[in-house]
């Protein structure tokens, strides 16, 4: 086990630099500060949705959602795995700058997480006079030294690990049980489905911030597909899973199932805006940690989460800002997870002087005027196989397995044909490209890497 004093020898004390903002007293915020409502789905594929080309799963709540805003094509997320796209969630800066971001995902170092003297992006809202309220999934460190009340939340339900039983709401390891439902940092317990259970707590913390009357942050982190398979209608299923950590079982019915209850989640949280007079001044923001597992679907894409190939980095996103985002449009703008905390800033008011160092960009001009703005190197990297990639453009550099690649993405979104000597100056350019952000991130710790391979090649874990 990693002690504090190992980690800052490994580089934590160069990972917050730049991160730590002094002590600002809360100020109230402006009355024509946006409300922004973050729903985040946990394994959703590419094209789950309606909207995105899924016609055999119902998803009318958020096909209104894109019908009312933009839909967002070229949406990536920082990981193909789940903890390590909330830590950049969060910060708004790659997680390999964090020794937290070295798991993949968070579990093999349980003293790692999210630490309390890092800024984020709700400690910037509440600064700016926000109520800040995070639901359902935390998963970057647990108690007592991690957790979302440390992080710049006012209020947290859910879970704090990386998955739970929809029923049980716990995971069972190796035959030991250990329950996951809470409180900010009291145990609890409740009866049903999570996705619901997650979904009633939302639609409260709007009545409260109505009552409250200052602009809010509520991240509604839904744990829904992620496995374990199982539907609202599975409880007695349920009851049969000896090994949370299992990977048999489930069906395109069930996936269906749980992804239309998470639908049916969303369309609740957008009538309870509607009903509260919330909705003209909220900030309604959609979209997955990573890519798609077993049941999803990524068409024309290929890959899945645990791969860096699109499939496991390319999510549906949407965004929702009634007068503001032209409502059915659709972007090809490049964007990435950790976007989002300078382009929420900037939406709040929050002075670009007060933002703390960022890797994201400010994307909010090109989300109000339609443009895809000037192109951009983005970067990824997973030790599962040796994976790394690159963008800029349509161009992507792909290593993977001990191969190398170069795709345009553009014309072949599958990824199949390797223009790697076909234009090998731009191969050479996004390899060094990637080498030089590389030596500027952490390295990787001893046994940091929880996934094992499946049978079938694929990737397993949490």
């Amino acid at each position: 086990m990693l002690s504090r004093r190992t980690l800052v020898k490994a580089g934590a004390a160069s990972a917050i630099t730049g991160l730590l903002g002094a002590p600002a007293v809360a100020r109230p915020a402006a009355a024509t500060a946006p409300n922004i409502v973050f729903i985040l789905a946990d394994d959703l594929g590419f094209a789950d949705l309606g909207c995105f080309g899924r016609d055999d799963i119902a998803t009318p709540a958020l096909d209104t959602l894109a019908a009312g805003g933009v839909a967002l094509h070229r949406s990536y997320s920082n990981s193909s795995v789940c903890s390590p796209t909330r830590l950049a969630l969060m910060t708004g800066r790659y997680q390999y700058r964090f020794p937290a971001g070295l798991d993949e995902p968070l579990g093999v170092h349980p003293e790692l997480g999210l630490g309390d003297e890092v800024v984020t992006l709700p400690d910037l809202l509440k600064r700016a006079g926000y109520d800040t309220s995070l639901v359902g999934k935390w998963h970057l460190g647990g108690l007592p030294d991690h957790g979302p009340r440390k992080s710049g939340y006012d209020r947290f339900f859910g879970i704090y690990q990386g998955g739970a039983d929809y029923f049980e709401h716990g995971m069972t390891i190796r035959g030991n049980f250990r329950h996951d439902l809470w409180e900010n940092e009291t145990e609890i317990r409740r009866s049903g489905y999570l996705t619901d259970l997650i979904t009633e707590r939302c639609v409260a913390e709007l009545g409260r911030f109505k009552e409250a009357g200052r602009p809010f942050l509520l991240s509604a982190h839904y744990t829904a597909p992620h496995w374990p398979w199982e539907g609202p209608a599975d409880e007695e299923v349920a009851k049969t899973i000896r090994d949370s950590f299992h990977y048999d079982g489930g069906s395109n019915a069930v996936y269906a199932a749980m992804v239309e209850s998470l639908d049916r989640g969303v369309g609740q949280l957008l009538a309870a805006l509607a009903a509260n007079g919330q909705a003209d001044n909220t900030i309604v923001i959609f979209t997955s940690d990573n890519g798609g597992e077993r049941f999803s679907k990524v068409w024309p894409l290929r890959g899945m989460k645990g791969e860096l190939l699109e499939g496991g980095i390319r999510v549906p996103t949407l965004m929702r800002w009634p007068g503001r985002v032209k409502a059915g449009t659709r972007s090809e703008l490049v964007q990435i997870t950790m976007d989002w905390v300078p382009t929420l800033l900037a939406a709040a008011g929050v002075a670009e002087k007060d933002w703390p160092a960022l890797d994201g960009r400010n994307l909010l001009p090109q989300l109000l005027d339609g443009t895809t703005g000037s192109p951009r190197q983005l970067f990824w990297r997973h030790k599962a196989q040796d994976q790394r990639a690159a963008i800029e453009g349509s161009l992507k550099y792909l290593a993977m397995s001990g191969h190398e690649f170069l795709f345009d993405i553009a014309a072949d979104p599958r990824e199949v044909a390797n223009l790697k000597t076909v234009q090998p100056e731009a191969f050479d350019r996004l390899k060094s490209a990637f080498a030089a952000w590389d030596r500027d991130m952490l390295p990787y710790l001893p046994s940091t890497f929880s996934y094992e391979l499946r049978g079938n090649g694929h990737l397993a874990g949490y």
